[in-house]
C-alpha cells in the first residue's frame, strides 16, 4: 500500500520507526550505529555511490530523528554530507547562444562576469557573477537561464543560501520554519528535526500513572491522510500508542473563530494568527503590520490551553502536518500548554514502532467541532468560519472583506497592499503552505484531492455552528 509521496519520505520514516522501536527497546544508544545497518544491511548501495556514504548520511538522519542538533534553534538543518548532488545553479548560459557579435550580455554586465570562448560563444565567470540578470534579460535569443535548486525554488522567503563548499545553508533570520524545502529536496538532504523522543518520554511516564494523562491534538487534515485505514481506526491506534485522548484540533479552530471575528469587529483590520510560520514572516518581514495580528492564539494553543485548565496534570501534544508548530510549541505564549509536536509522518512511524497495524483496529468517533473548525484545514477554510463567527455572533453592521492568501508568495502580495494601504479587504488569512495545511511538510501525502477530503470530513460533523461546537466548552 501506498503511504508516502516520495521514496525520501518513506526512508525518513524507516529512520523515525527505527528510533521509536529502540527507545522502547531502551536500546537507543545503539540506534547512531545500528540503524544504519539495519536499513543498509548488505554491501550494495540502494541510493548513493557507495554503501559507506549511505550509511554516513543516515547516521545523520538518525541523529535529526533524535532531535538534532540542540545548539541550533531552527527545526529545519541541512545534512551537509547529503546536499552534493545539485547543481550550483544560478545563470547559465545555454546551446542557444549563437555566438553573435553585439554582445549585449557583455555590455549589460555590471561586473564583468561575460567571457567568451574561441567560438565567440558567452560563458559566464561564476565568481564575478552576482546574479542580477542584466544580461538574461537582454540576451535576443533567451539563451541565458536562471537555475535554482529545488529548495530554493521552494523557499518563498528567500532563507536558502550556499556555504562555501556549495552545500545548501539556512538563514536562520528569514526562516519561517514552513518546510517547503524539506519536501522539495530530491535527495531529502534537508530535513525537519524530529521531538519524537519527547512524545515517546511523555507516554512512556503515563503508563500505570493514574494521574498523569496524556492528550492529543489532532488537526483536522487529518482527514486527508492515513487514507490506507479510516479515521476511527487512526483515532483508536493513537489511543493504543497511550494518548488518554484524542481531541480533534479543530474545536480549537472554532474557539479561535468565534474570539477572532469579535476581534476584527472591535479591531477594523486583522490578519490571522493560526499559521505560526505566517506570523513568523510578518514578524521578520513585516515588523510594522505586527499590530494588525490577531491576538488569539492558534487552535492547537487555545485548545491545549483549555486541556490544562480543566486538568492541571495533562500533558498535551499536537499531531499535524506543520513543522512549525514545532517552533510555534516553543514561544512564550504558547510553552505552557503545548508539551509535544508530532507530524503525520513521525505519527505513522509511531504506529510501526509500536507494531500497531490500524487497519486491523476497531473504530472510534471524532465528533466534538463544526464544519466551520473542520475546514481550517484548507485554505479559504478559516475565512469561511470567521464570516460564521460573525453571523452567529449577531455582527451584522460590519462589511467583511476577507482575504485569503494561498501560500507565502499571495502572503507576500497581500502584506506589501496592506503596508501600500491599497489592500481591498480587512481580514487577511495568511497560510505558508500552498492548499493550506493539507500541504504541510509533515504530511504523508499531498495534493489536490485533499481538499475534498476536508470538506466532506467537515459535512460529517455533528455540530452544525461554531456555538454548538464550543457550547461544551461553557
Amino acid at each position: 500500500m501506498k503511504r508516502f509521496d516520495t521514496k525520501v519520505q518513506y526512508l525518513k520514516f524507516r529512520v523515525l520507526s527505527e528510533v521509536t522501536r529502540l527507545a522502547y527497546e531502551d536500546r537507543l544508544l545503539e540506534g547512531i550505529t545500528d540503524i544504519p545497518k539495519t536499513i543498509i544491511p548488505g554491501k550494495v548501495p540502494t541510493m548513493r555511490c557507495c554503501v559507506y556514504k549511505e550509511r554516513a548520511i543516515l547516521t545523520e538522519r538518525t541523529k535529526l530523528a533524535m532531535g538534532g542538533d540542540k545548539k541550533n534553534p531552527n527545526i529545519i538543518e541541512v545534512i551537509d554530507i547529503a546536499c552534493d548532488e545539485c547543481p550550483v545553479g544560478g545563470f547559465e548560459v545555454t546551446e542557444s547562444c549563437r555566438g553573435c557579435i553585439a554582445h549585449r550580455c557583455e555590455e549589460a554586465c555590471p561586473k564583468g562576469a561575460i567571457v567568451f570562448t574561441h567560438e565567440q560563444k558567452a560563458h559566464i565567470d561564476k565568481d564575478k557573477c552576482i546574479e542580477c540578470g542584466r544580461c538574461a534579460k537582454v540576451c535576443p535569443y533567451t539563451a541565458i537561464h536562471r537555475n535554482k535548486r529545488p529548495c530554493e525554488n521552494a523557499c518563498k522567503v528567500k532563507a536558502i543560501s550556499m556555504s562555501e563548499d556549495k552545500t545548501a545553508e539556512i538563514i536562520s533570520g528569514k526562516c519561517v520554519q514552513c518546510g517547503a524545502c524539506v519536501y522539495q529536496c530530491p535527495f531529502g538532504a534537508i530535513m525537519d528535526k524530529s521531538f519524537i523522543l519527547e512524545s515517546i518520554d511523555i507516554l512512556k511516564k503515563s503508563c500505570g500513572n493514574t494521574e498523569y494523562k496524556v492528550y492529543a491534538i489532532v488537526a483536522p487534515s487529518i482527514s486527508s491522510q492515513f487514507t490506507y485505514a479510516k479515521l476511527g481506526q487512526v483515532v483508536t491506534g493513537i489511543k493504543k500508542l497511550g494518548f488518554y485522548s484524542v481531541v480533534e484540533a479543530a474545536l480549537g479552530a472554532d474557539m479561535v473563530a468565534d474570539a477572532e471575528s469579535r476581534e476584527l469587529y472591535e479591531k477594523g483590520l486583522l490578519t490571522s494568527s493560526c499559521c505560526p510560520a505566517f506570523v513568523k514572516y510578518i514578524e521578520q518581514e513585516f515588523s510594522d503590520l505586527t499590530e494588525h495580528i490577531s491576538h488569539n492564539l492558534s487552535p492547537m494553543a487555545a485548545l491545549g490551553k483549555y486541556i490544562k485548565s480543566r486538568d492541571e496534570k495533562a500533558k498535551v501534544v499536537f499531531i499535524g502536518p506543520c513543522t512549525a508548530k514545532k517552533a510555534e510549541m516553543r514561544r512564550d505564549e504558547v510553552r505552557p500548554y503545548i508539551d509535544s509536536v508530532l507530524t503525520f509522518e513521525e505519527l505513522q512511524a509511531l504506529f510501526d514502532g509500536r507494531d500497531i497495524d490500524i487497519t486491523q483496529c476497531e473504530e472510534d468517533v471524532l465528533d466534538n467541532a463544526s464544519y466551520f473548525g473542520r475546514i481550517f484545514a484548507r485554505s479559504g477554510g478559516l475565512s469561511d468560519a470567521v464570516r460564521q463567527g460573525l453571523k452567529e455572533n449577531g455582527i451584522e453592521d460590519f462589511e467583511y472583506k476577507p482575504v485569503a492568501c494561498d501560500g507565502l508568495e499571495d502572503c507576500r502580495m497581500a502584506l506589501l497592499r496592506l503596508r501600500a494601504k491599497k489592500l481591498n479587504g480587512n481580514f487577511i488569512e495568511g497560510m505558508a503552505c500552498t492548499g493550506g495545511c493539507i500541504s504541510g511538510a509533515g504530511c504523508l501525502t499531498h495534493g489536490e484531492k485533499d481538499k475534498d477530503q476536508v470538506d466532506k470530513y467537515g459535512q460529517e460533523a455533528l455540530e452544525k455552528t461554531i456555538k454548538d461546537a464550543i457550547s461544551i466548552l461553557m
